[in-house]
């Protein structure tokens, strides 16, 4: 085994005798510095990443990739167009809805919702929704009368299903009197939960003849709702569809309409990452003044190891060989750690809310109903690498000085 003799003594030297008991103290803060900081990173790395992928999931689940519509007003050919669109290369489906803001009233209480009108077929064809919504639901939803609700929005209203949801239409009807809001009531067939808040509370969807009814669009829609195969290639999708549509339209991406989600959700894991680095960096930093307590403690030991014969590398490698087993070690300890808490962090998260009778985890706030960890390789491993790195780093200057020890200087007094 190359540098035996280094690794021997550096193994003796991390485990001291009792009258170096504080050198050993700032060694195992050090370590465990070292081993929270990358936990932690590794976490917080995978919770970021799991709100993205949740938020995307979602949105992009319930909502088209694009937004194609008329500039002249409610598209009135638009089964024509939705074939042309759903022709498109990268295009996987385009779906005709007529969408609109309403306010929905039950049992005394009112909500703001929006309503999407979607033919019944098309709402089979989306995953998202149709994995939340009983079978009987979906063939029941269909006709004038049919809605199908988000579950806590049937909450807040007291609503079940088979109960009246009535909405109230924006355009009014106008009388002698002045502008009478028009109401419209609407049987309840289905509920749904797709575990973001936002669209659990807010979210109406009516059967695209009804819908273009309340709304007053005649025989219109409101715009094709587009589908991609690849989500991200939203230029590419964007010149296709303006080369096969010849009459003028009006295209709305989703990074468009939730650029804000996004933006905020990178920048905090941008400045997440650089501030838990700090906890690292300062746990190397413990490295340093543990390995410059060390060198002067053993001054004697390097002094006879010189004289013996020991050079200055071999001096330098003990050292380096030392720190680096604590920072190997709390790397490893913390790569472990990191790993089981973010894979099992919404079972600690309702563990937690069980032990202490809190609610740690408001949905209203953060717009998920559970909390998400995706555990990215390329990212762990890039946390795992500078660990390791920042820890070589830590050792060379006290490595360095322990080489650099004169042995005649350090026996004089002895």
């Amino acid at each position: 085994m190359p540098f035996r003799l280094e690794w021997t003594i550096a193994a003796r030297y991390l485990r001291p005798r009792r009258q170096e008991g504080f050198v050993s103290v700032i060694a195992g803060f050090s370590l465990i510095g070292i081993a929270l900081g990358v936990a932690t990173l590794i976490v917080v790395m995978a919770v970021m990443n799991g709100f993205r992928a949740e938020l995307l999931g979602r949105i992009l689940g319930l909502n088209g990739h694009l937004l194609v519509q008329q500039t002249s007003g409610p598209g009135r050919e638009f089964d024509s167009l939705a074939r042309a669109l759903a022709d498109v290369p990268g295009v996987s489906r385009a779906v005709p809805i007529v969408e609109g803001q309403a306010m929905a009233m039950a049992n005394g209480v009112a909500s703001g919702v929006l309503v999407r009108g979607i033919r019944p077929g098309d709402l089979r064809d989306q995953p998202v929704l149709a994995d939340k919504i009983p079978r009987e639901s979906l063939a029941a939803f269909g006709g004038k009368d049919a809605v199908v609700v988000g579950r806590r929005l049937a909450r807040k209203l007291g609503l079940a299903v088979g109960d009246t949801i009535t909405l109230v239409a924006p355009q009014g009807n106008v009388s002698p009197l002045g502008t009478l809001p028009r109401m419209r009531g609407y049987r309840i067939v289905g509920t749904f939960d797709v575990g973001m808040y936002e669209y659990d509370s807010t979210f109406v969807f009516v059967p695209l003849e009804a819908a273009r009814i309340f709304f007053r669009l005649g025989s219109g829609v409101t715009a094709i709702e587009v589908m991609l195969e690849n989500p991200e290639a939203l230029a590419t999708a964007r010149r296709r569809i303006s080369e096969a549509v010849p009459r003028p339209v009006r295209i709305f991406d989703w990074q468009q309409a939730n650029s804000h989600f996004f933006t905020a959700l990178q920048v905090e894991r941008n400045v997440m990452f650089l501030i838990l680095t700090l906890i690292v960096l300062v746990a190397a930093f413990n490295i340093v003044s543990s390995l410059i307590m060390l060198v002067k403690d053993k001054g004697s030991d390097i002094a006879i190891l010189r004289t013996m014969g020991a050079s200055r590398s071999s001096v330098m490698r003990v050292f380096f060989l030392a720190g680096t087993s604590i920072g190997a070690l709390g790397t490893v300890i913390g790569f472990g750690l990191g790993l089981s808490f973010a894979s099992n962090i919404d079972v600690i998260r309702v563990w937690l809310e069980g032990l202490t009778g809190t609610e740690l985890w408001a949905a209203e706030i953060r717009f998920l109903s559970h909390l998400p960890a995706k555990i990215e390789a390329a990212e762990v491993v890039m946390v795992v690498a500078m660990g390791l790195v920042l820890s070589m780093l830590a050792t060379v200057y006290p490595a360095w000085r322990a080489s650099r020890l004169d042995p005649v200087d350090a026996l004089r007094y002895e």
